[in-house]
C-alpha cells in the first residue's frame, strides 16, 4: 500500500471511535457537521417534550390523587385541550420536518463533484475504481491483528487506503457484486447502500488531513463485521504524487475473487 507521503497524524479520536465515547464521532465534513445540528436540534425538542410531560405526570398524581381530591371531576370533555393536543404535535413534526428535508437533499449528491470514486461491495471486502483515472483499481480487505502496525484500530485497518485531497469535493457512487452492503463513513457523514445491479450516490469532503474509518453497516452475511473502510485524507499535492505510484502499484489488474480467495485460504491453514 502506497502510502509514504507525510500528512498530518490523526488526533486521538478522529476519524474512528474510542473507549467509553457517549457522543456522535466528530464531524470532518460539511454533511456530518449539518447532521451534528440537526441532531442537537433534535435533543433539545425531545428533551423539552421529556420534561413537560415529565412535569404534567407529577402534577397529576399530586393534584389528583384520591387524598388530594376526593371528589374527582366527571368531566369527560374539554375542547381547548384536545385543539391543543392535536395542533402541537403538528407543529413539532413540521419544525423537524422542513431542516431534515433540506439536510436529505443536501447530503444526497453533489452537482459539481472534482473527482468520482466507485465503491463495489463484496462478500466480504470493499473494491474501489478511480473513475477519472484510467484503470486505477483495487481492493481493500481487512488486517488481521498480527498484520496491523502501531496505531492502526484493530478490525478497522485495511490493506489498501483510499486516498483523497482534502477541500474536495468527491462524489462516491455505490454498488454491490452479490448481496445488499452499505458503505459507512461516520465521520464524514456518509451512509449509502450498495445494491446489486443499482448504482447509488452521494458524496464527501473531507475539511482536514488523517485517517478516518467506516464499517460495512448492512447485515450482508457470516463475515459482516470484517469489512471496514479506511479512507486517508491528504494534501492536494501529496495525492498527486500518490497518483503516481498507485497507478504503478495497481497496475497488475489482479481480480478481487483471486485475491479474497487467496486471504481466505491462509487464514484457514
Amino acid at each position: 500500500m502506497i502510502l509514504t507521503m507525510g500528512t498530518a497524524v490523526a488526533e486521538e479520536g478522529q476519524g474512528q471511535p474510542v473507549p467509553w465515547q457517549i457522543d456522535l464521532q466528530a464531524a470532518f465534513s460539511p454533511v456530518a457537521a449539518e447532521m451534528h445540528s440537526f441532531h442537537n436540534m433534535l435533543l433539545w425538542i425531545i428533551s423539552i417534550i421529556s420534561l413537560f410531560v415529565l412535569f404534567l405526570l407529577i402534577y397529576v398524581m399530586v393534584r389528583y390523587n384520591r387524598r388530594a381530591n376526593p371528589n374527582p371531576s366527571k368531566t369527560s370533555h374539554n375542547t381547548l385541550i384536545e385543539i391543543v393536543w392535536t395542533v402541537a404535535p403538528i407543529v413539532i413534526l413540521v419544525v423537524i420536518a422542513l431542516p431534515s428535508f433540506k439536510l436529505l437533499y443536501y447530503g444526497d449528491r453533489i452537482e459539481t463533484p472534482d473527482m468520482t470514486i466507485k465503491a463495489i461491495g463484496y462478500q466480504w471486502y470493499w473494491g474501489y475504481e478511480y473513475m477519472d483515472e484510467d484503470d486505477l483499481a483495487f481492493e481493500a480487505i481487512m488486517l488481521e491483528e498480527d498484520e496491523l502496525k502501531p496505531g492502526q484500530p484493530r478490525l478497522l485497518a485495511t490493506d489498501n487506503a483510499i486516498v483523497v485531497p482534502v477541500e474536495t469535493n468527491i462524489r462516491i457512487l455505490v454498488t454491490a457484486e452479490d448481496v445488499l452492503h452499505s458503505w459507512a463513513m461516520p465521520a464524514l457523514g456518509v451512509k449509502m447502500d450498495a445494491v446489486p445491479g443499482r448504482l447509488n450516490e452521494t458524496w464527501m469532503r473531507i475539511e482536514k488531513e488523517g485517517v478516518y474509518y467506516g464499517q460495512c453497516s448492512e447485515l450482508c452475511g457470516t463475515r459482516h463485521g470484517f469489512m471496514p473502510i479506511m479512507v486517508k485524507a491528504v494534501s492536494k499535492e501529496d495525492y498527486a504524487n500518490w497518483l503516481v505510484e498507485a497507478k504503478k502499484e495497481f497496475a497488475s489488474g489482479d481480480t478481487p475473487t483471486i485475491k479474497f480467495a487467496q486471504v481466505e485460504s491462509s487464514r484457514a491453514q
